[in-house]
């Protein structure tokens, strides 16, 4: 969806300012834990429970025998990397003073499910999950070229779901029986 000739509902830069400075003086009040809960319903149909705000369904296509009711993990995956660069430019712009009137983000990813979920093929060597992403960002507002690539390539370069995609996390898990 494009929004022409209109400007997009801007942040509050003065509380921007304020939560950077505090950030830049304390970086470490930066570090938090983020959290959510996931109930699978029947199937291959999981409720999603995120502080508290309604749960969202995600589900997998008929071809991945789901009941495709709702966007898979990896587009759900996808959405937010979307969202977090569209933030990341929102901010920027806003700290720049840029007033912007178009945030597009698509996000398109090359994916090999072929282990399908440790039940197909389980060559040791193979990369799974996303491999390749093709970001596109539309941007536009009341700035020059330069400075709508610089506001991207800041909200590209401090994205922290674009780092979670391209550097890796630690993993640990636990197993309860029978809660």
């Amino acid at each position: 969806m494009t929004t022409e000739n209109a400007q997009l509902g801007g942040i509050d830069a003065e509380g921007l300012e304020n939560l950077a400075a505090k950030n830049i003086e304390k970086p470490e009040h930066g570090h938090k834990v983020v959290k959510s809960k996931t109930v699978c319903e029947s199937g291959f149909r999981n409720q999603n429970y995120v502080r508290d705000h309604q749960p969202f369904l995600i589900s997998e296509p008929h071809k991945l025998l789901g009941d495709d009711e709702a966007p898979n993990p990896t587009e759900i995956a996808l959405g937010a990397l979307g969202s977090c660069i569209s933030v990341g430019l929102m901010a920027n712009a806003t700290k720049r003073g840029v007033t912007l009137s178009t945030i597009e983000v698509d996000v398109e990813g090359d994916i090999d499910i072929s282990a399908t979920w440790g039940v197909g093929d389980l060559d040791e060597d193979k990369r799974l999950g996303v491999s390749h992403l093709r970001i596109n960002v539309n941007l536009d507002g009341d700035a020059d070229q330069a400075t709508l690539q610089e506001i991207t390539d800041s909200a590209l370069k401090w994205s922290p779901v674009l780092n979670t995609f391209t550097r890796p996390a630690s993993c640990e898990s636990t197993l309860t029986v029978g809660e």
